[in-house]
């Protein structure tokens, strides 16, 4: 038995040895012959595979003590919910303490007020009060319930109609706040995937429709119809072989952010040639523009529908309906005109402005209405506008049809105002002359966008303090990804005397000059 375990390890040695001695197992690191590397790689091997195999050393649990615990807790110091506020964002506006008509109360102290766009002078309207006391009365505060889901009341259908007809459209939807029908109308109908070509100077609420839409958005330079044609262009190139691509320009008619009135007659040729849809905002230009306040498509001549009679919004064919629809047509082909009705896709607007009430609405073909009746998440999921309020938009539309002349007197006084800040030194008009929004802007800038908004701020305190003139500076929050230069902006209203824009012109020359003239 011994003699076997001798014959064995012998010929184990003779193994090893050959091993170690064969080229395959010799080496030269650094000139030196090093043998048997192939076995101590081997043994390395299996080290390092039984090392892996091993469990890692965990330490033995125990319950943490009370202390311990209390001590953890001390130390653990929670995410804020928001970022720190710095003293930028610190921001407490003035507080009106009366209705916001041309005159309101702040502190406790009359001032004017050019801060509200109350363009008609409707708010604390007696005929606009009557209305909501009438339906307050008969329907209640609320509807406590979305449009589809037993939240249409018969006057919120009156009020579609009435906007409708005022608009020469066929129909029109209702949204419970002004700024949920941009948040709503854009992603409805533009999707991941379409085209949206907006204006770099459009308000926040149109730009967050924009994002919500999840749409590739191209913004052109601001009012620039060389950029907007250019970037139309490139993009009807860059998708030439798309199938299914839905394509949109949004402008809006008055410029919340500049106050300048985009060129829509020029907009619609762009549209026609590189076939595009229009999305119009027309929230401060409703009840402003136009001979009888219908908006930009009256102030350029741009019919929404042929004759404002829409084919889509006859039920009954009278006799007399047949013949004049039969007359219109005939006058199109003896003339040799094209049949186009729908020259603008998309109307919205904003009801909180001139019609001094509140919600928005959007116009347009009953397609288009009917697909946000279905689509829209304002309109489907929100409650439905408050009756009262709808019936005050009825009766401002009625008060606005009675009194044309309430238009004549608006522009009388943009004119007026314009001409008496005409002559501030340092200080410029950069709006359109025919906008109820008078936007100044420093003549030159003090270098960046902080300093002006500092400086801008500086005189529109002092204005409100000294001369009790209330204007508003065009503060932008953290999401507006607006970058039109920043100004003061004052909001027109029909209300408003010539002793109140005199005044007006007067303060802001006076402050201009303290508060320059100390700069310079």
């Amino acid at each position: 038995m011994a003699s076997a375990v001798v014959n064995f390890l012998n010929a184990t040695l003779d193994w090893v040895t050959f091993a170690s001695d064969g080229p395959s197992a010799r080496a030269v690191v650094f000139g030196v012959h090093i043998g048997g590397h192939l076995f101590i790689e081997v043994f390395l091997l299996v080290v390092i595979l039984f090392l892996l195999s091993q469990k890692s050393y965990k330490p033995p649990k125990r319950p943490l003590t009370n202390k311990e615990i209390d001590e953890l807790c001390d130390e653990w110091v929670p995410e804020p919910l928001i970022p720190s506020l710095n003293k930028e964002l610190q921001y407490e506006p003035p507080v009106l303490e009366s209705a916001a008509g041309p005159h309101t109360i702040i502190n406790g102290k009359e001032v004017v007020n050019f801060a509200s766009a109350n363009y008609l002078g409707f708010i604390g309207h007696p005929k606009l009060l009557d209305s909501c006391s009438s339906a307050l009365a008969k329907y209640g505060v609320g509807s406590c319930g979305p449009r589809g889901f037993y939240g249409t009341i018969d006057v919120h259908l009156d009020c579609e109609a009435r906007i409708a007809k005022f608009l020469g459209t066929p129909e029109s939807i209702l949204y419970s706040y002004g700024l949920s029908t941009m948040f709503s109308a854009i992603p409805a109908f533009s999707k991941k995937g379409d085209v949206i070509v907006a204006d770099e100077g459009v308000h926040w609420g149109i730009q967050n429709g924009l994002y919500l839409s999840r749409s590739t958005v191209v913004y052109f330079k601001h009012n620039d119809m060389d950029s907007l044609r250019e970037t139309l262009e490139n993009i009807t190139a860059k998708y030439k072989k798309a199938k299914n691509l839905r394509r949109y320009i949004v402008i809006e008619a008055v410029y919340q952010n500049s106050g300048e009135i985009a060129p829509l007659d020029e907009i619609i040729k762009l549209k026609e040639k590189y076939r595009f849809r229009v999305l119009l905002d027309e929230s401060n230009s409703l009840g402003v523009l136009g001979s009888s306040g219908r908006g930009l498509t009256e102030y350029c001549g741009v019919p929404v529908c042929i004759g404002f009679i829409c084919f889509e919004s006859v039920h009954v064919l009278t006799l007399d309906a047949c013949v004049h629809i039969f007359k219109i047509i005939l006058l199109f082909v003896i003339y040799g005109y094209m049949l186009q009705v729908e020259k603008i896709d998309i109307i919205t607007a904003s009801m909180g402005h001139a019609l001094a009430t509140e919600g928005g609405f959007c116009t347009g073909s009953t397609r288009v209405i009917d697909h946000q009746r279905l689509s829209s998440s304002g309109y489907v999921f929100s409650a439905s506008l408050p009756p009262y309020l709808a019936s005050a938009a009825i009766t401002a539309i009625d008060v606005l049809e009675e009194n044309p002349n309430l238009i004549k007197k608006l522009k009388k006084n943009i004119a007026f105002l314009r001409k008496g800040l005409s002559k501030i030194p340092g200080i410029t008009i950069t709006s359109n002359p025919e906008s109820p929004i008078v936007y100044l802007r420093l003549e030159k800038s003090r270098g960046s966008m902080k300093d002006d908004l500092h400086l801008l701020e500086n005189i529109a305190e002092r204005v409100l303090k000294e001369e009790s003139v209330f204007v508003v500076v065009s503060k932008r929050s953290t999401l507006d990804k607006c970058r039109l230069p920043v100004g003061i902006r004052l909001f027109v209203s029909a209300g408003h005397s010539e002793s109140d824009l005199l005044k007006a012109s007067e303060s802001l020359k006076k402050v201009v000059a303290s508060v320059l003239g100390g700069q310079n």
